[in-house]
């Protein structure tokens, strides 16, 4: 089996989406990824019970992607060996009225994981940047006092909310949050295949939305703007990293190796010492218990 180099997912220069890979042939099976990848989250889930007893770290994933570029079955996945109450899950969809009450950035703020604790976010921040720029209107709902018409929502518009984001993410992360952004490069023509096994198999037609053909014709302009964001903020500090999505299996696993690889590299992340007192009790504490 081919071994992962993160290194050849991470964004660290500019690019252009369509040079990115949306398969990668790791030269194995799908029992063998599989098995690769239960022995990853494994490690993961022990490297996170450990980071909950440090306390001092919180894992902020990132996951974007066009409609069915497998989002959520890779969090089922990945995180499965996690314990409870070590991840927090959450998916948002469409602003509701309370959070346009708030700027754009709330919502999200008021979600992320404390220290110890992973947070895994289905669609993120970007959403701001991203299906609000194809669809530009969808600003005036925030009521912005300097946008009174579409004609305000201009490149100097975006330039601001680009810097937003950075300056955002890089409070984060001096503040001990570790930020995982990871890109599921899905091709066109797979998620038409895909989108058809919705309508074809009953069981997943409740999966399915006439509003995903209507995302689909804008294709092209969602990686113009993908492109432009991921350009734009792939920082040191909080990386962008390119996932082929067009094999469940194997996305999964880089995913997982790539959390994996880096964290283990947070040398200072392990359990904490016990005080002085409570250590050299210890044989008091044991002999008591036992002569119960």
């Amino acid at each position: 089996m081919k071994d992962i180099n993160i290194n050849d997912h991470k964004i660290t220069s500019k690019i252009k989406l369509s040079d990115l890979p949306s398969k990668l042939d790791l030269k194995a099976d799908k029992d063998t990824t599989e098995d690769a990848l239960r022995k990853v989250r494994r490690q993961l889930g022990k490297l996170q019970d450990t980071m909950y007893a440090h306390g001092k770290y919180s894992v902020l994933v990132c996951l974007q992607g066009m409609d069915t570029s497998g989002k959520d079955s890779l969090i089922r996945e990945v995180f499965k060996d996690f314990n409870a109450r070590g991840v927090e899950v959450m998916s948002f969809k469409v602003p509701t009225e309370l959070e346009l009450k708030h700027d754009y950035l709330w919502r999200h703020y008021i979600k992320l994981p404390a220290r110890g604790k992973f947070g895994v976010h289905n669609r993120t921040h970007y959403e701001n940047v991203l299906v609000t720029r194809v669809h530009p209107e969808y600003i005036l709902n925030e009521k912005l006092p300097f946008v009174n018409s579409i004609d305000d929502v201009n490149d100097a518009f975006w330039d601001q909310r680009f810097e937003q984001i950075n300056n955002f993410e890089k409070h984060l992360t001096q503040n001990g949050t570790i930020i995982f952004k990871f890109f599921m490069n899905l091709s066109k023509d797979e998620q038409r295949k895909r989108l058809l096994r919705r309508l074809d198999k009953q069981e997943k037609n409740w999966k399915f939305s006439a509003g995903d053909l209507k995302e689909r014709k804008l294709w092209d302009k969602y990686m113009d703007c993908y492109q432009d964001a991921i350009n734009r903020t792939s920082k040191d500090n909080a990386p962008w990293y390119n996932i082929p999505a067009d094999d469940k299996p194997t996305a999964r696993l880089i995913v997982a190796q790539i959390l994996y690889d880096t964290l283990k590299q947070y040398s200072d992340i392990k359990e904490p010492d016990l005080d002085d007192k409570t250590k050299a009790n210890l044989h008091l504490y044991r002999e008591q218990l036992n002569n119960e």
